[in-house]
């Protein structure tokens, strides 16, 4: 087995060494997103399910023959409204959705990375350079997949690194 406290002797032992470190950056990215959607659903269905029920609540007021209902209904459609306006602004659905793709993603590079270290590398039948040139695209999905993801949220990050603080975090 081959780990970063020993100097690695040859070109195989150096791909393996840098494909765990595509596995544990992905890792820590998987389940930031995957922390993060969870977040994002909250959100969603802390402001849908009160403007839902404010909502008809105000309508049941409105339609109410005394003149006090009609000050509740008022307030309550305002508060509809505002409700309604930060789901739009903040849309924690799609933000929910997309860094659930982007944990289901980074989830998928970890994985091939680690069949990477704990099979390919032990091939015969594969030359050097197609090893490098596997580790090259684990490599390229994982910075394309950087580039085009939502940031993931400090907190996010902070309960992934707490919860697994046996592992190692990725460094920048």
């Amino acid at each position: 087995m081959i780990d970063d406290t020993t100097m690695p002797e040859t070109m195989r032992e150096k791909m393996v060494i840098e494909a765990r470190r595509i596995e544990n950056d992905t890792f820590f990215s998987a389940k930031g997103h995957f922390v993060a959607a969870d977040e994002w659903r909250r959100r969603n269905m802390a402001l849908g399910i009160p403007s839902t029920i404010f909502s008809a609540i105000a309508g049941a007021s409105a339609l109410a023959q005394f003149d006090n209902h009609n000050i509740v209904a008022g307030i309550l459609a305002l508060i509809v409204a505002a409700l309604s306006a930060l789901t739009t602004f903040l849309n924690p659905s799609e933000k929910a959705n997309s860094h659930q793709n982007a944990g289901t993603r980074y989830t998928a590079i970890r994985n091939d990375a680690r069949k990477f270290y704990d099979l390919d590398s032990f091939r015969d039948d594969i030359s050097d350079q197609d090893l490098l040139t596997l580790l090259e695209d684990l490599r390229k999905q994982r910075n394309e997949l950087n580039q085009n993801s939502l940031p993931i949220p400090g907190s996010a990050y902070r309960k992934v690194c707490q919860q697994y603080s046996s592992r190692r975090p990725p460094t920048a």
